[in-house]
Protein backbone atom coordinates (compact mmCIF):
# COMPACT_ATOMS: atom_id res chain seq x y z
CA UNK A 1 0.00 0.00 0.00
CA UNK A 2 1.54 3.46 -1.02
CA UNK A 3 1.54 5.66 1.56
CA UNK A 4 2.58 9.47 1.95
CA UNK A 5 5.77 9.91 3.64
CA UNK A 6 5.60 6.78 5.84
CA UNK A 7 7.97 7.23 9.30
CA UNK A 8 10.79 4.18 8.71
CA UNK A 9 10.89 3.46 12.59
CA UNK A 10 9.61 0.23 13.54
CA UNK A 11 5.75 0.84 14.70
CA UNK A 12 6.06 -0.57 18.45
CA UNK A 13 9.24 2.08 18.97
CA UNK A 14 6.57 5.02 17.42
CA UNK A 15 3.92 4.03 19.87
CA UNK A 16 6.38 4.26 22.47
CA UNK A 17 7.73 7.42 21.58
CA UNK A 18 4.36 8.89 20.99
CA UNK A 19 3.52 7.89 24.41
CA UNK A 20 6.41 9.47 26.29
CA UNK A 21 8.00 12.03 23.80
CA UNK A 22 5.15 13.28 21.44
CA UNK A 23 6.78 16.50 20.84
CA UNK A 24 9.90 14.45 20.24
CA UNK A 25 8.31 12.05 17.77
CA UNK A 26 6.27 15.25 15.92
CA UNK A 27 9.45 17.40 15.46
CA UNK A 28 11.30 14.64 14.11
CA UNK A 29 9.12 13.45 11.75
CA UNK A 30 8.17 17.06 10.63
CA UNK A 31 11.76 17.67 9.93
CA UNK A 32 11.82 15.23 6.70
CA UNK A 33 8.25 15.38 5.47
CA UNK A 34 6.81 19.33 6.46
CA UNK A 35 3.37 19.18 5.43
CA UNK A 36 2.33 15.25 5.68
CA UNK A 37 3.05 12.17 6.80
CA UNK A 38 2.12 8.83 7.62
CA UNK A 39 2.68 7.05 11.15
CA UNK A 40 2.40 3.81 13.18
CA UNK A 41 1.86 5.79 16.39
CA UNK A 42 -1.80 3.72 17.37
CA UNK A 43 -1.36 -0.05 17.92
CA UNK A 44 -3.99 -0.69 15.02
CA UNK A 45 -2.98 -2.19 11.19
CA UNK A 46 -3.45 0.46 9.35
CA UNK A 47 -1.03 3.53 9.54
CA UNK A 48 -2.58 6.83 10.10
CA UNK A 49 -1.72 10.11 8.69
CA UNK A 50 -0.67 13.39 9.93
CA UNK A 51 -1.31 16.49 8.16
CA UNK A 52 -0.33 20.19 9.46
CA UNK A 53 -0.64 22.29 6.35
CA UNK A 54 -4.02 24.55 6.94
CA UNK A 55 -5.63 24.06 3.54
CA UNK A 56 -5.42 20.17 3.67
CA UNK A 57 -6.37 20.47 7.15
CA UNK A 58 -9.55 22.66 6.53
CA UNK A 59 -10.56 20.48 3.20
CA UNK A 60 -10.26 17.17 5.79
CA UNK A 61 -12.55 19.10 8.28
CA UNK A 62 -15.11 20.08 5.97
CA UNK A 63 -15.40 18.20 2.97
CA UNK A 64 -18.57 16.39 2.45
CA UNK A 65 -18.99 13.37 3.86
CA UNK A 66 -18.70 11.74 0.74
CA UNK A 67 -14.99 12.12 0.93
CA UNK A 68 -14.14 12.41 4.88
CA UNK A 69 -16.52 11.25 7.58
CA UNK A 70 -15.90 11.41 11.16
CA UNK A 71 -14.06 8.38 12.77
CA UNK A 72 -15.45 8.04 16.22
CA UNK A 73 -13.60 4.00 16.20
CA UNK A 74 -10.59 6.32 16.62
CA UNK A 75 -11.90 7.97 20.06
CA UNK A 76 -12.27 4.47 21.46
CA UNK A 77 -9.56 5.30 23.66
CA UNK A 78 -11.00 7.34 25.59
CA UNK A 79 -14.09 4.83 25.69
CA UNK A 80 -13.14 3.42 29.59
CA UNK A 81 -13.09 7.09 30.65
CA UNK A 82 -16.53 8.36 29.50
CA UNK A 83 -18.41 5.44 28.08
CA UNK A 84 -19.86 4.99 24.45
CA UNK A 85 -22.84 7.42 24.83
CA UNK A 86 -20.90 10.72 24.82
CA UNK A 87 -20.61 13.23 21.97
CA UNK A 88 -17.14 12.41 21.14
CA UNK A 89 -18.07 8.07 20.33
CA UNK A 90 -20.90 9.08 18.16
CA UNK A 91 -21.17 9.58 14.74
CA UNK A 92 -24.00 11.03 12.06
CA UNK A 93 -27.32 11.44 13.13
CA UNK A 94 -26.61 10.73 16.45
CA UNK A 95 -23.78 12.96 17.08
CA UNK A 96 -25.57 16.29 15.64
CA UNK A 97 -28.12 15.46 17.86
CA UNK A 98 -26.01 14.98 20.97
CA UNK A 99 -24.28 18.23 19.96
CA UNK A 100 -27.25 20.17 19.40
CA UNK A 101 -28.13 19.30 22.35
CA UNK A 102 -25.08 20.19 24.66
CA UNK A 103 -24.36 23.80 22.43
CA UNK A 104 -26.99 26.37 24.87
CA UNK A 105 -25.49 25.89 27.77
CA UNK A 106 -22.44 27.17 26.74
CA UNK A 107 -22.59 29.99 25.14
CA UNK A 108 -24.64 33.74 25.52
CA UNK A 109 -25.95 34.61 29.00
CA UNK A 110 -24.96 31.57 30.74
CA UNK A 111 -21.35 32.93 30.51
CA UNK A 112 -22.05 35.87 32.73
CA UNK A 113 -23.59 33.45 35.20
CA UNK A 114 -20.47 31.56 35.25
CA UNK A 115 -18.39 34.34 36.06
CA UNK A 116 -18.79 34.64 39.61
CA UNK A 117 -18.39 31.10 40.18
CA UNK A 118 -14.98 31.54 38.56
CA UNK A 119 -13.87 34.32 40.53
CA UNK A 120 -14.81 33.24 43.71
CA UNK A 121 -13.08 29.90 43.40
CA UNK A 122 -10.13 31.86 42.50
CA UNK A 123 -9.92 33.76 45.29
CA UNK A 124 -10.73 31.44 47.58
CA UNK A 125 -8.07 28.83 46.69
CA UNK A 126 -5.12 31.67 46.71
CA UNK A 127 -6.28 32.70 49.93
CA UNK A 128 -5.31 29.52 51.25
CA UNK A 129 -2.08 29.21 49.70
CA UNK A 130 0.65 29.98 51.79
CA UNK A 131 3.07 33.09 51.45
CA UNK A 132 6.97 32.88 50.83
CA UNK A 133 6.94 29.48 50.57
CA UNK A 134 7.44 27.00 47.37
CA UNK A 135 4.30 25.87 45.80
CA UNK A 136 2.95 24.15 42.57
CA UNK A 137 0.72 26.58 40.53
CA UNK A 138 0.01 23.96 38.30
CA UNK A 139 -1.77 22.05 41.40
CA UNK A 140 -3.67 25.30 42.37
CA UNK A 141 -4.64 24.87 39.20
CA UNK A 142 -6.12 21.90 38.75
CA UNK A 143 -8.28 22.84 42.50
CA UNK A 144 -9.38 26.03 40.92
CA UNK A 145 -10.54 23.92 37.31
CA UNK A 146 -12.12 21.05 40.01
CA UNK A 147 -13.79 23.30 41.52
CA UNK A 148 -15.32 24.97 39.12
CA UNK A 149 -16.33 21.79 36.84
CA UNK A 150 -18.15 20.83 40.27
CA UNK A 151 -20.09 23.91 40.48
CA UNK A 152 -20.86 24.98 37.32
CA UNK A 153 -20.81 21.70 35.77
CA UNK A 154 -22.33 19.54 38.16
CA UNK A 155 -23.90 22.34 40.12
CA UNK A 156 -22.25 21.18 43.31
CA UNK A 157 -21.16 23.36 45.62
CA UNK A 158 -21.08 21.11 49.56
CA UNK A 159 -21.95 18.29 50.91
CA UNK A 160 -21.07 15.28 51.44
CA UNK A 161 -21.61 14.01 47.94
CA UNK A 162 -19.51 16.78 46.30
CA UNK A 163 -16.82 15.98 48.67
CA UNK A 164 -17.01 12.50 47.70
CA UNK A 165 -16.88 12.62 44.00
CA UNK A 166 -14.00 15.66 43.97
CA UNK A 167 -12.11 13.21 46.00
CA UNK A 168 -12.96 10.38 43.60
CA UNK A 169 -11.85 12.29 40.13
CA UNK A 170 -8.95 13.66 41.77
CA UNK A 171 -8.06 10.18 42.03
CA UNK A 172 -9.10 9.08 39.03
CA UNK A 173 -7.66 11.66 36.96
CA UNK A 174 -3.99 11.25 38.41
CA UNK A 175 -4.23 7.18 37.26
CA UNK A 176 -3.58 8.10 33.70
CA UNK A 177 -1.20 11.03 33.71
CA UNK A 178 2.32 9.50 33.48
CA UNK A 179 3.26 8.13 30.21
CA UNK A 180 3.33 4.29 31.41
CA UNK A 181 0.35 4.63 32.90
CA UNK A 182 -1.03 6.46 29.97
CA UNK A 183 -0.51 2.91 28.03
CA UNK A 184 -2.94 1.38 29.44
CA UNK A 185 -5.61 3.36 28.09
CA UNK A 186 -3.14 2.82 24.40
CA UNK A 187 -2.24 -0.63 24.63
CA UNK A 188 -5.83 -2.87 25.67
CA UNK A 189 -4.07 -5.96 26.68
CA UNK A 190 -2.62 -4.31 29.41
CA UNK A 191 -6.44 -3.95 30.71
CA UNK A 192 -6.94 -6.48 32.94
CA UNK A 193 -8.36 -6.51 36.43
CA UNK A 194 -5.97 -8.15 38.88
CA UNK A 195 -8.21 -6.97 41.82
CA UNK A 196 -7.72 -3.60 44.12
CA UNK A 197 -3.95 -4.14 44.12
CA UNK A 198 -3.68 -3.84 40.19
CA UNK A 199 -3.72 -0.57 37.91
CA UNK A 200 -6.41 -1.56 35.58
CA UNK A 201 -8.77 -2.94 39.07
CA UNK A 202 -8.55 0.16 40.68
CA UNK A 203 -9.49 2.50 38.17
CA UNK A 204 -12.71 0.25 37.95
CA UNK A 205 -13.16 0.63 41.77
CA UNK A 206 -13.07 4.44 41.80
CA UNK A 207 -15.03 4.59 38.17
CA UNK A 208 -17.44 2.25 39.72
CA UNK A 209 -18.21 4.57 43.03
CA UNK A 210 -18.26 8.04 40.31
CA UNK A 211 -21.12 6.21 38.84
CA UNK A 212 -22.83 5.52 41.78
CA UNK A 213 -22.93 8.92 42.96
CA UNK A 214 -23.74 10.50 39.37
CA UNK A 215 -26.49 8.44 39.09
CA UNK A 216 -27.98 9.39 42.68
CA UNK A 217 -27.52 12.95 42.15
CA UNK A 218 -29.33 12.71 38.45
CA UNK A 219 -32.01 10.91 40.04
CA UNK A 220 -32.78 13.37 42.91
CA UNK A 221 -32.77 16.52 40.54
CA UNK A 222 -35.18 14.32 38.54
CA UNK A 223 -37.02 14.10 41.31
CA UNK A 224 -36.80 17.79 42.62
CA UNK A 225 -36.86 19.27 39.20
CA UNK A 226 -35.53 22.94 39.94
CA UNK A 227 -36.36 25.50 37.10
CA UNK A 228 -33.89 27.99 39.01
CA UNK A 229 -30.88 25.73 38.46
CA UNK A 230 -28.53 27.39 36.21
CA UNK A 231 -25.34 24.89 36.14
CA UNK A 232 -25.20 22.62 33.16
CA UNK A 233 -26.53 19.65 34.54
CA UNK A 234 -29.86 21.06 35.03
CA UNK A 235 -29.45 22.65 31.61
CA UNK A 236 -29.37 19.54 29.74
CA UNK A 237 -31.92 17.68 31.92
CA UNK A 238 -34.01 20.18 30.61
CA UNK A 239 -32.91 20.08 27.33
CA UNK A 240 -35.32 18.51 24.46
CA UNK A 241 -34.24 17.01 21.47
CA UNK A 242 -36.18 17.98 17.80
CA UNK A 243 -38.70 14.84 18.78
CA UNK A 244 -39.24 16.08 22.09
CA UNK A 245 -36.88 13.45 23.53
CA UNK A 246 -34.42 14.27 26.94
CA UNK A 247 -30.96 12.64 27.21
CA UNK A 248 -31.33 9.18 29.05
CA UNK A 249 -29.45 8.83 32.74
CA UNK A 250 -26.58 7.29 30.89
CA UNK A 251 -25.73 10.09 28.29
CA UNK A 252 -26.17 12.48 31.18
CA UNK A 253 -23.29 10.21 32.93
CA UNK A 254 -21.49 10.08 29.63
CA UNK A 255 -21.18 13.39 28.87
CA UNK A 256 -20.61 15.01 32.40
CA UNK A 257 -17.27 12.36 32.34
CA UNK A 258 -16.49 13.65 28.95
CA UNK A 259 -16.49 17.65 30.24
CA UNK A 260 -14.67 16.60 33.33
CA UNK A 261 -11.88 14.80 31.87
CA UNK A 262 -11.76 17.11 28.85
CA UNK A 263 -12.48 20.26 30.64
CA UNK A 264 -10.54 19.75 33.79
CA UNK A 265 -7.09 18.18 33.09
CA UNK A 266 -7.14 20.83 29.96
CA UNK A 267 -8.04 23.92 31.04
CA UNK A 268 -5.52 23.81 33.84
CA UNK A 269 -2.61 22.91 31.98
CA UNK A 270 -3.36 25.75 30.00
CA UNK A 271 -3.62 28.29 33.24
CA UNK A 272 -0.16 26.82 34.29
CA UNK A 273 1.59 27.50 31.56
CA UNK A 274 0.44 31.09 30.47
CA UNK A 275 1.33 31.84 34.48
CA UNK A 276 4.72 30.19 33.63
CA UNK A 277 5.00 32.82 30.84
CA UNK A 278 3.72 35.45 32.24
CA UNK A 279 6.04 35.29 34.63
CA UNK A 280 9.10 33.79 32.50
CA UNK A 281 9.13 36.64 30.62
CA UNK A 282 8.83 40.08 32.77
CA UNK A 283 7.58 42.08 29.67
CA UNK A 284 4.51 40.22 29.36
CA UNK A 285 3.60 40.40 33.12
CA UNK A 286 3.92 44.27 32.97
CA UNK A 287 2.11 44.70 29.57
CA UNK A 288 -0.65 42.56 31.32
CA UNK A 289 -1.25 44.49 34.16
CA UNK A 290 -0.81 47.82 32.33
CA UNK A 291 -3.96 46.89 30.64
CA UNK A 292 -5.78 44.89 33.72
CA UNK A 293 -4.91 48.55 35.47
CA UNK A 294 -7.45 50.52 32.78
CA UNK A 295 -10.64 48.60 34.40
CA UNK A 296 -10.70 50.05 37.83
CA UNK A 297 -11.16 47.97 40.77
CA UNK A 298 -14.06 46.29 40.33
CA UNK A 299 -13.89 45.10 36.35
CA UNK A 300 -16.80 43.79 34.36
CA UNK A 301 -16.08 40.31 33.43
CA UNK A 302 -17.28 41.10 30.42
CA UNK A 303 -14.48 43.64 30.14
CA UNK A 304 -12.30 41.53 31.36
CA UNK A 305 -12.89 38.99 28.61
CA UNK A 306 -12.33 41.53 25.62
CA UNK A 307 -9.18 42.96 26.37
CA UNK A 308 -7.12 42.48 23.89
CA UNK A 309 -3.35 41.71 25.56
CA UNK A 310 -4.84 39.13 28.04
CA UNK A 311 -6.64 37.23 24.93
CA UNK A 312 -3.30 37.16 22.74
CA UNK A 313 -1.31 35.62 26.01
CA UNK A 314 -3.85 33.02 26.19
CA UNK A 315 -3.90 32.46 22.50
CA UNK A 316 -0.16 32.71 22.37
CA UNK A 317 -0.17 29.81 25.50
CA UNK A 318 -2.95 27.60 23.73
CA UNK A 319 -0.71 28.03 20.55
CA UNK A 320 2.82 27.11 21.80
CA UNK A 321 1.44 24.19 23.64
CA UNK A 322 -2.03 23.65 22.30
CA UNK A 323 -4.48 21.75 24.64
CA UNK A 324 -5.13 18.73 21.94
CA UNK A 325 -2.24 18.01 19.92
CA UNK A 326 -4.76 16.37 17.02
CA UNK A 327 -7.83 16.71 15.52
CA UNK A 328 -10.46 14.64 15.40
CA UNK A 329 -10.00 11.89 13.09
CA UNK A 330 -11.42 11.78 9.39
CA UNK A 331 -11.72 9.12 7.11
CA UNK A 332 -11.49 8.94 3.19
CA UNK A 333 -14.96 7.86 1.60
CA UNK A 334 -13.38 7.48 -1.45
CA UNK A 335 -9.85 7.32 -3.04
CA UNK A 336 -8.75 11.51 -2.52
CA UNK A 337 -5.70 13.30 -3.03
CA UNK A 338 -4.14 15.66 -0.43
CA UNK A 339 -1.23 17.83 -1.06
CA UNK A 340 -0.42 16.00 -3.90
CA UNK A 341 -0.35 12.21 -2.33
CA UNK A 342 -3.22 9.58 -3.15
CA UNK A 343 -5.16 8.11 -0.25
CA UNK A 344 -6.82 5.00 -0.84
CA UNK A 345 -10.59 4.73 0.87
CA UNK A 346 -10.50 3.75 4.67
CA UNK A 347 -7.47 5.49 5.02
CA UNK A 348 -7.59 7.62 8.61
CA UNK A 349 -6.72 11.39 8.82
CA UNK A 350 -5.84 13.72 11.62
CA UNK A 351 -5.06 17.30 11.34
CA UNK A 352 -1.61 17.86 13.72
CA UNK A 353 -2.39 20.94 15.85
CA UNK A 354 1.12 20.95 17.53
CA UNK A 355 2.94 20.98 13.83
CA UNK A 356 0.55 23.44 12.67
CA UNK A 357 0.72 25.83 15.52
CA UNK A 358 4.63 25.32 15.25
CA UNK A 359 5.40 26.15 11.26
CA UNK A 360 7.47 29.16 10.64
CA UNK A 361 5.76 30.38 7.36
CA UNK A 362 2.77 31.11 9.86
CA UNK A 363 4.62 31.74 13.45
CA UNK A 364 7.82 32.98 12.81
CA UNK A 365 9.91 31.76 15.61
CA UNK A 366 7.64 29.35 16.44
CA UNK A 367 9.77 28.60 19.70
CA UNK A 368 9.35 31.66 21.06
CA UNK A 369 6.53 32.91 23.21
CA UNK A 370 5.37 36.34 21.64
CA UNK A 371 1.76 37.53 22.44
CA UNK A 372 1.95 40.19 20.02
CA UNK A 373 1.45 37.94 16.83
CA UNK A 374 -2.29 38.02 17.32
CA UNK A 375 -2.58 42.16 17.69
CA UNK A 376 -0.94 42.39 14.70
CA UNK A 377 -2.15 39.31 12.71
CA UNK A 378 -5.91 37.44 12.44
CA UNK A 379 -5.65 33.88 11.78
CA UNK A 380 -7.64 31.77 10.14
CA UNK A 381 -9.66 29.00 11.74
CA UNK A 382 -7.40 26.28 10.20
CA UNK A 383 -4.21 28.34 11.13
CA UNK A 384 -4.99 28.66 14.81
CA UNK A 385 -6.96 26.32 16.22
CA UNK A 386 -6.47 24.97 19.87
CA UNK A 387 -9.46 23.28 20.59
CA UNK A 388 -9.73 21.45 16.70
CA UNK A 389 -12.38 22.52 13.63
CA UNK A 390 -15.32 21.51 11.77
CA UNK A 391 -18.34 19.62 13.41
CA UNK A 392 -15.94 18.66 15.99
CA UNK A 393 -14.68 21.68 17.54
CA UNK A 394 -14.76 21.25 21.29
CA UNK A 395 -17.91 22.36 22.62
CA UNK A 396 -16.71 23.69 25.80
CA UNK A 397 -13.89 25.99 23.91
CA UNK A 398 -16.02 29.47 25.05
CA UNK A 399 -16.08 28.11 29.43
CA UNK A 400 -12.93 27.34 29.05
CA UNK A 401 -11.33 30.50 27.45
CA UNK A 402 -13.34 32.49 30.03
CA UNK A 403 -11.83 30.31 32.69
CA UNK A 404 -8.37 30.93 31.80
CA UNK A 405 -8.78 34.63 31.33
CA UNK A 406 -11.18 35.41 34.46
CA UNK A 407 -8.13 33.56 37.09
CA UNK A 408 -5.37 35.07 35.02
CA UNK A 409 -6.91 38.52 35.62
CA UNK A 410 -7.55 38.09 39.29
CA UNK A 411 -4.66 36.07 40.12
CA UNK A 412 -2.23 38.55 38.35
CA UNK A 413 -3.78 41.70 39.63
CA UNK A 414 -4.53 40.78 43.16
CA UNK A 415 -0.95 38.85 43.93
CA UNK A 416 2.85 39.52 43.45
CA UNK A 417 4.39 35.92 42.24
CA UNK A 418 7.26 34.63 41.36
CA UNK A 419 9.19 31.59 39.87
CA UNK A 420 11.44 30.00 42.29
CA UNK A 421 14.07 28.88 39.06
CA UNK A 422 15.18 29.87 36.64
CA UNK A 423 15.74 26.69 35.01
CA UNK A 424 13.17 26.76 31.74
CA UNK A 425 9.68 24.60 32.18
CA UNK A 426 9.86 21.18 29.47
CA UNK A 427 6.92 19.69 27.98
CA UNK A 428 5.89 16.38 28.75
CA UNK A 429 2.90 14.35 28.43
CA UNK A 430 0.51 14.22 30.85
CA UNK A 431 -2.65 12.50 30.15
CA UNK A 432 -3.84 14.47 26.53
CA UNK A 433 -2.09 17.27 26.98
CA UNK A 434 1.54 19.14 27.13
CA UNK A 435 1.98 20.12 30.77
CA UNK A 436 5.06 21.92 32.44
CA UNK A 437 7.78 19.04 33.58
CA UNK A 438 8.55 21.07 36.56
CA UNK A 439 4.85 22.05 37.80
CA UNK A 440 5.52 25.08 37.18
CA UNK A 441 6.93 25.90 40.80
CA UNK A 442 6.38 29.57 42.57
CA UNK A 443 5.59 31.46 45.55
CA UNK A 444 3.17 34.21 46.26
CA UNK A 445 5.55 37.47 47.51
CA UNK A 446 2.88 39.74 49.06
CA UNK A 447 -0.69 41.13 47.45
CA UNK A 448 -1.23 43.88 45.62
CA UNK A 449 -2.79 46.93 46.76
CA UNK A 450 -5.82 47.51 44.40
CA UNK A 451 -4.98 51.53 44.72
CA UNK A 452 -1.71 50.57 42.97
CA UNK A 453 -1.20 52.37 39.15
CA UNK A 454 -0.22 50.10 36.63
CA UNK A 455 2.57 51.66 36.46
CA UNK A 456 3.70 51.28 39.64
CA UNK A 457 2.51 48.10 39.80
CA UNK A 458 3.99 47.16 36.34
CA UNK A 459 7.80 47.74 37.71
CA UNK A 460 7.24 45.69 40.99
Amino acid sequence: MNLPNPVKTPSFLQQIQWITDPVGYMESAAQRYPDIFSTAVAPVEDALVFVNHPQAIQEILTSDRKKFAALSRENKILQPLIGDSSVIMLDGDRHRRQRQLLMPPFHGERMRAYSEIIRNITEKVFSQLPHNKPLSIRTAMQEISLQVILQAVFGLYEGERCQQLKHLFSEMLEVFQSPLSFSFLFFRFLQKDLGAWSPWGRFLHKRQQIDKLLYAEIAERRAQDDPNRIDILSLLMSARDEKGKPLTDKELRDELMTLLFAGHETTATAMAWALYWIHHLPQVGEKLLQELGTLGDSPNPIDIARLPYLSAVCNETLRIYPVGFLTFGRVAQEPVEILGHHLESGKVVFGCIYLLHHREDLYPQPKQFKPERFLQRQYSPYEFMPFGGGARRCIGEALAVFEMKLVLATIVSRYHLALTTNQPEQAQRRGVTLAPSGKVKMMITGERKFQESPKAVASV
